[in-house]
């Protein structure tokens, strides 16, 4: 029998970013978990205990690290900008641009947070075949975990659709910096920064391009845009990690992306338990063996202190 937390119906649906990545209504953090919380969780350690997991997180375990979710209750929705809008359109491209120019600095500046260190932990002590991130913040890595999939991509990363070539992130910045001199200290008051470095900034139609070093080709930043496919060995090697374990946890995803949710169906058809963390109702509810709402960081860390060691064979 499925058990779930109170779940809001489907008018709870989470809004998008300009490039399609999801999050649910962020929500404060309790300060401790009740009794009914430690219950679901109890429950989560049953169901999860005594097997290898794969972890498939999302936007909603960046937050405690000041990295917002996408929007309030009481914010615009935003229209998430697809990879053909970003190469076909010149004036849409350079919107996003000028935005991601200012946001990228505050992913780079976030650290790591006790969800995150959990996996962390739970990957040391041999419990995770792996982890697959919907996130672009490359916070995971931060923290130690080494066996995670960027299903997304990563924002620190740029490749130009011409040549393919790469470039770091802090690279293409210096280019931008030089080639839109005050921009920054112009638009350094720019209020939301979405977890895709999508800044609130609408002072955009002078802002000049920066082009390819190498072929002087169009750049993109190094990540999936809504409309985008994953790459295949990618998602085969997500897979893999899916395949390889005995239970599959979500957290703080509200799985509106086919990104993510295919493994939420992959497990939940193989007969694998399947427990979603995530405030708000997630479009892989219907799969869940289990749902808890409650802060992802409270929730991992309750986890890994009593999630027991794997018998050894």
């Amino acid at each position: 029998m499925r058990q779930r937390g109170n779940l809001p119906g489907p008018e709870s649906n989470p809004r998008l970013g300009l490039t399609g990545f999801v999050s649910g209504t962020p929500a404060p953090h309790p300060a401790h978990l009740g009794p009914e919380e430690c219950q679901l969780l109890d429950a989560a350690v049953v169901l999860l205990g005594g097997r290898r997991i794969a972890v498939l997180t999302g936007a909603g375990l960046s937050t405690d690290s000041g990295i917002p979710d996408y929007r309030g209750p009481q914010s615009v929705p935003r229209k998430p900008m697809t990879y053909q809008q970003f190469v076909g359109d010149e004036v849409l491209r350079r919107r996003y641009w000028a935005r991601n120019h200012v946001g990228w600095r505050h992913l780079r500046r976030a650290d790591p947070n006790a969800g995150h260190a959990a996996l962390a932990k739970l990957e040391q002590r041999g419990l995770l075949t792996g982890l697959i991130t919907q996130n672009v913040d490359k916070l995971h890595s931060s923290a130690g975990s080494v066996n995670v999939i960027d299903l997304h991509g990563t924002f620190d990363r740029v490749v130009c659709l011409q040549c393919t070539a790469g470039f770091p992130r802090s690279h293409v910045a210096d280019l931008l910096e030089d080639l839109n001199p005050g921009y920054l200290e112009r638009e350094s008051d720019a209020g939301d920064v979405a977890p895709d470095a999508d800044a609130d900034v609408d002072d955009t139609g002078d802002f000049v391009l920066a082009r390819c070093p190498v072929c002087d080709g169009m750049l993109k930043p190094d990540f999936v845009y809504f409309g985008e496919n994953v790459p295949r060995d990618r998602v085969a090697d997500a897979y893999g990690i899916v395949d390889d374990a005995g239970a599959l946890l979500v957290a703080g995803s509200s799985l509106s992306v086919m990104s993510g949710l295919r493994f939420v169906r992959h497990v939940s058809k193989a007969g694998k338990p399947v427990v979603i963390v995530n405030r708000g109702w997630t479009r892989g509810d219907e799969f869940a063996s289990l749902k808890i709402e409650v802060g992802v960081s409270e929730a991992l860390t309750y986890l890994v202190e009593r999630l027991p060691d794997l018998a050894s064979s």
